[in-house]
């Protein structure tokens, strides 16, 4: 068990572009964004080793990352705006002003650096004290508004840094917020150079090249049912404590090698079934439905999953519209651009000898579709995650490998470890690319004690056995 931590505030400021830097600017939503108004805020964290005295990073580096910060938000400044929702029927915008600005803590952690970057199973609470808090919400003249982003450096003395982030999804996909994150490392690495550092990857911010092609009014219908739900919205609220309560969270590593083996299994199998023609088995595929079974083979060991044979089964993921044809949306866009993929299958088709063949066409069946239209029922995103998640029976997916968390290097090297915690609450699953191995894959779960035993059960059994 960890020892007692305690978190030290050293600081508290507001982080801003540089006063006159930027134009007053208003930033409609797109249907892309409005389905992420009913999301909780995202939380990040990025460790890193720096065997140095807090008061070595307080006089040495703290100034320039307040500094660099400054000038990465000039130029991503959405992420100092904030959120507009006036009553039905006015749209929510995000609005930036002059002065607006991010919440921006430095702090000092008691905990052991190495217990709090290992891959093990440990309480969920332990990560949270590094998690930044955004300001609450303000309603003025019936209109809320609400900050779109805080930070939080944590110090670790002699041992590590911990820059941790919450953000509002409204405001901008993984992609976005990743491409923000290493504008600012780069900048801080260059000595304050910005110019030079964001001269191949200036956020694109114009909207209309997504609203131009919504030729089937996909923002009114995505809005209409946002409205519907506005009355019950309660972005402010507090997880109960026994949401918490009993959960574990590890993160587990898949190398290439294990990838690998797992493909040609699957290829095998799929084979001895001549169904191999259909078969799309990348690395996200086989991985997600590898997971997928691994975890429903867990919740049924430990008495959640006892259901109907013929009961159906989701897995959510989300696809990248950046760069296709029908879009031409530029990769360093700014805002969100994900199509919604839900994935169905009965219960017992996940339970059975070759579950992860099944969930690897039904998913690959999904990414296919994708590929051939990435706005396939767009129209039912916030509809179907309403009535499917009320289910009880659906796995989400955040993040992606191809986000490459781990090359955020603000010149103290790649990061020790990093860590999405908004899935202790959500229950969504993290995948993301390796620290150690190019081509493998870290996951990272959140789960009660007992469905965590069985998960790293059949994990590795499963790792075994391909």
């Amino acid at each position: 068990m960890a020892g007692p931590c305690t978190i030290k505030v050293l600081d508290h400021s507001n982080a801003s572009p540089p006063p006159g830097s930027v134009p007053d600017t208003s930033l409609p939503l797109t249907f892309f964004d409005v389905p992420w108004l009913v999301c909780r805020p995202m939380q990040r964290l990025f460790f890193y080793e720096f065997p140095y005295s807090t008061l070595h990073f307080t006089q040495t580096i703290l100034p320039s990352l307040r500094t660099s910060l400054s000038h990465a938000l000039q130029t991503f400044y959405p992420f100092a705006a904030k959120l507009i929702c006036p009553p039905s029927p006015h749209k929510p915008h995000i609005l930036y002003t002059d002065g607006d600005c991010v919440s921006f803590t430095v702090a000092e952690s008691s905990a052991d650096f190495d217990r709090t970057v290992a891959y093990l199973a440990r309480d969920v609470k332990e990560l949270h004290p590094f998690v930044p808090q955004l300001q609450p919400s303000r309603v003025l003249n019936n209109t809320r508004v609400l900050p779109l982003l805080a930070l939080q450096v944590t110090v670790f003395p002699n041992s590590g840094i911990c820059i941790g982030a919450t953000f509002c999804h409204v405001a901008a996909d993984g992609r976005s917020f990743n491409h923000f994150m290493k504008a600012w490392a780069s900048i801080l690495r260059s000595g304050g150079n910005s110019a030079a550092c964001l001269e191949k990857s200036v956020p694109f911010l114009e909207r209309n090249v997504i609203r131009e092609k919504d030729s089937r009014g996909l923002e009114s219908i995505l809005m209409t049912e946002w409205w519907s739900w506005a009355s019950d919205w309660e972005e402010d609220k507090v997880p109960a404590h026994d949401i918490l309560a009993n959960k574990v969270r590890a993160t587990f590593v898949m190398g290439r090698g294990d990838i690998d083996r797992l493909k040609r299994c699957v290829l095998i199998r799929c084979l001895k079934q001549n169904e191999s023609e259909q078969l799309r088995a990348s690395t996200f595929v086989v991985s997600c439905a590898f997971v997928w079974t691994s975890l429903i083979k867990a919740q049924e060991l430990c008495g959640r999953g006892k259901h109907e044979d013929d009961e159906f089964h989701y897995f959510c993921f989300v696809a990248d519209c950046r760069n296709r044809p029908e879009f031409a949306i530029p990769e360093t866009y700014l805002g969100n651009c994900l199509s919604i993929c839900f994935v169905r299958m009965k219960r017992r088709e996940l339970l059975g000898e070759n579950g992860v063949v099944a969930a690897t066409k039904a998913i690959g069946k999904r990414v296919w579709e994708f590929e051939k239209g990435a706005l396939r029922e767009a129209e039912k995103w916030l509809t179907n995650w309403k009535e499917i998640s009320e289910t009880g029976h659906l796995v989400t997916i955040s993040g992606s490998p191809k986000l490459r968390a781990y090359e955020t290097d603000f010149g103290w090297g790649k990061p020790k470890k990093t860590e999405v915690v908004q899935i202790d609450v959500s229950g969504a699953i993290y995948l993301g690319d390796s620290r150690d191995e190019e081509g493998g894959i870290e996951i990272g779960l959140a789960l009660n004690k007992d469905e965590m035993e069985a998960f790293h059960g059949f994990f590795e059994q499963g790792l075994k056995t391909t």
